[in-house]
């Protein structure tokens, strides 16, 4: 058996790769030769059910998807937007794989609550949790309002709070807590992001402090930390986006899979011995 540490949509068994499909697992060498059949991921999150706040677009859709893919059922939560909501759950089940799209708001505790129970009511069972929901208000710190201040805080880190705290009343024992927190929550060289910044260091002390608390549940909690990843919201052709590629080695943007990919690992059984840690996908902007 082939044992990677880091991220890879490859699954090795016994040395023989595998591809997973509706009518189960083939070899390589017959997928090959079999007309129609396509390659797809591995099924390391097979018989797992995952929830991922703020997964109707961008990097929590691609996770969702991601996850799917990897053959966990799963359940994204979206604020509104439910059309986008509803073509990643139809995106999921067309590869055959399970998912619901449940509305709640971030900030609103009794609808995540309910969220999370309707997860465990459809799956039966909550492995993973994915604290994908967050925002940004780019704004220059002394012109920012209070209003916009305090929806940062509220979403970034209220939000996860909430969400985490109701999925600890039903997470398994060897579950994953997985934060997407930011780059800019260790090295801020980005003007207009000071209390967006606040808020990722904020999350990255919760997954350490909150590691610590339920290790003794083999529960692994970890932070991914994305640099400039394109998506609808910071579009790699946007105006904003040039002193943010400017910042990375790399010298441009990352995309909504290389998140998905990282995320996947951290969910998976490979990165069972992985908590309390940040991991920093950002093209080499913290370098």
């Amino acid at each position: 058996m082939v044992v990677r540490a880091i991220p890879n949509p490859q699954d090795l068994r016994n040395g023989l790769p595998t591809a997973t499909h509706l009518c189960g697992r083939l070899p390589m060498d017959e997928i090959r030769k079999t007309p129609g059949k396509s390659l797809t991921m591995s099924q390391k999150l097979e018989g797992k059910t995952a929830l991922v706040t703020g997964g109707s677009r961008g990097i929590g859709a691609a996770i969702a998807k991601r996850l799917a893919a990897d053959g966990a059922r799963v359940a994204i939560t979206y604020t509104k937007g439910a059309d986008a909501a509803a073509s990643v759950v139809k995106a999921i089940e067309g590869a055959g794989g399970k998912a619901i799209a449940i509305q709640a708001d971030a900030v609103n505790a009794a609808a995540v609550k309910a969220a999370v129970e309707k997860v465990v009511a459809s799956f039966g069972k909550l492995d993973v949790l994915v604290n994908n929901a967050g925002t940004a208000i780019p704004n220059k710190f002394e012109d920012a309002t209070l209003e916009e201040l305090d929806r940062v805080i509220d979403i970034n880190l209220r939000g996860t709070f909430i969400a985490t705290q109701a999925a600890l009343k039903h997470l398994n024992n060897g579950g994953r807590i997985i934060m997407i927190g930011s780059c800019v929550g260790e090295r801020n060289m980005t003007p207009g992001l000071a209390a967006y910044a606040a808020t990722k260091g904020a999350i990255k002390m919760f997954t350490q402090g909150l590691a610590r608390e339920v290790g003794d549940r083999a529960i692994t909690v970890n932070n991914v930390q994305p640099g400039p990843i394109d998506t609808d919201l910071n579009p790699a052709a946007g105006d904003w986006a040039t002193p943010q590629k400017a910042n990375t080695a790399l010298n441009r943007y990352g995309s909504v899979n290389d998140i998905a990919a990282m995320v996947a690992f951290v969910a998976g059984p490979e990165s069972s011995y992985i908590t309390g840690a940040s991991l920093t996908v950002d093209g080499g902007t913290n370098a």
